[in-house]
């Protein structure tokens, strides 16, 4: 015979049941997110627009699901507009938000997604831009990472991940729980 009742041993394996859900990581929204890139290299671009005396150009990228990027160079500074499915364009304004010294972005953008089935939904964005913030030294270049958040009717920068060993995983996490967050330099809402 055993020294505990049926009915104290059913409480107990339940207990350490719920116990070892506890354990279990937060399975939330955020981790079901996969990256996706695309290009930003000339070659892989369509040239839109430009001009030669003020160095200036506009070049169309492919995106995802609808989105495209035209990226933006002008005055030695470059950056990106979000372009929706419905031609509503977003600037982010790199030059402003990130850095306002000369600058270029990264061959690639990393477009954090939601997948529903065959459906793909960005929710956010992470491209590389490279600025040269000493004016006596300006072949030094200091590489962030900027995060934008793409909801319906708005993207714009949340946040500027500075270089170190984790800022991948950094900007992936920002980009991952971006919805939530305010654009920056706006002080209104959301």
């Amino acid at each position: 015979m055993s020294m505990f009742p049926r009915r104290i041993k059913f409480s107990l394996r339940l207990s350490l049941v719920g116990a070892g859900f506890l354990c279990l990581p937060n399975l939330s929204r955020a981790e079901t997110l996969q990256s996706v890139y695309t290009d930003l290299v000339p070659k892989s671009c369509k040239y839109l627009e430009g001009s030669k005396e003020s160095d200036s150009s506009v070049q169309l990228c492919s995106g995802i699901a609808g989105y495209h990027l035209l990226h933006l160079e002008g005055d030695l500074r470059e950056s990106i507009t979000v372009k929706d499915p419905q031609g509503k364009e977003y600037p982010l304004e790199y030059w402003s938000t990130i850095a306002g010294g000369f600058s270029y972005l990264g061959d690639k953008a990393e477009w954090r997604v939601e997948k529903s089935g065959a459906k793909i939904v960005p929710k956010a964005l992470i491209v590389r831009v490279n600025v040269s913030e000493n004016s006596e030294k300006p072949d030094v270049k200091t590489s962030y990472l900027a995060v934008a958040k793409i909801v319906p009717g708005k993207a714009c920068v949340i946040a500027k991940i500075p270089p170190g060993p984790n800022m991948n995983q950094l900007a992936r996490d920002a980009a991952d729980s971006a919805a939530e967050k305010p654009c920056l330099g706006d002080t209104s809402a959301k």
